[in-house]
């Protein structure tokens, strides 16, 4: 399947559909905030409550994971490890959760600010490699959470200017899950520099 340049009424028509078509088309796409923009490389599907025990939304709605049963093209943000925002692009047809986070990106515009609020990143192409260095760049926090992205608000997520064939996509398992570690759902621009390192969760030990 290929995504062509459908302009943002057909961003949102898939958007609403499920969540891993979703996922694959949202690479290329760019994200706006905070006077930088980012052209998305790297992102994860999570089904909800679809039997899916990765997702946040697995055990049901709460009120942290609410905005994850749409409607979608919404930002569900959270904080993580009590330290890090990470944002994520809502998605499937409205009451049945799923998202898509945002795992990485290359910054194509605002590149001095973002090099202000990430300022220990020596390689440009590291300044939103991970979920929680593309949020520090963009400068997305807990204000995010909820936001229509398709709109003109201060967030803002457009189709790519230059769609990314399949050709050029790769598939893996997703990133430092507890549950259902090898649902090859992680996607990312091939040989994209930006793409950050795999990790599989491990469980600690007690002793």
């Amino acid at each position: 399947m290929s995504y062509p340049d459908v302009g943002v009424a057909g961003l949102a028509e898939l958007l609403a559909g499920p969540v891993v078509p979703a996922a694959r088309g949202l690479l290329g796409c760019r994200l706006s905030a905070g006077g930088v923009t980012v052209r998305i490389t790297e992102v994860e599907a999570y089904a909800g409550t679809a039997g899916d025990p990765a997702s946040h939304a697995h055990r049901g709605r709460t009120p942290r994971n609410a905005v994850m049963f749409g409607p979608a093209g919404h930002a569900y943000v959270y904080f993580t490890y009590g330290m890090h925002w990470c944002v994520n692009v809502v998605t499937g047809p409205e009451g049945e959760a799923s998202a898509v986070l945002l795992r990485a990106g290359e910054v194509v515009e605002g590149v001095e600010v973002a090099r202000s609020r990430r300022t220990a990143v020596r390689r440009d192409a590291d300044l939103a490699r991970g979920p929680a260095r593309l949020c520090a760049a963009l400068g997305i926090d807990r204000t995010a959470y909820g936001r229509y992205l398709l709109g003109d608000g201060p967030v803002r997520l457009r189709p790519a200017a230059e769609p990314v064939p399949d050709a050029a996509i790769a598939a893996g398992p997703r990133v430092g899950v507890t549950g259902a570690h090898d649902v090859p759902w992680r996607f990312w621009v091939d040989g994209e520099p930006t793409v950050s390192q795999y990790r599989r969760h491990v469980p600690r030990t007690r002793r």
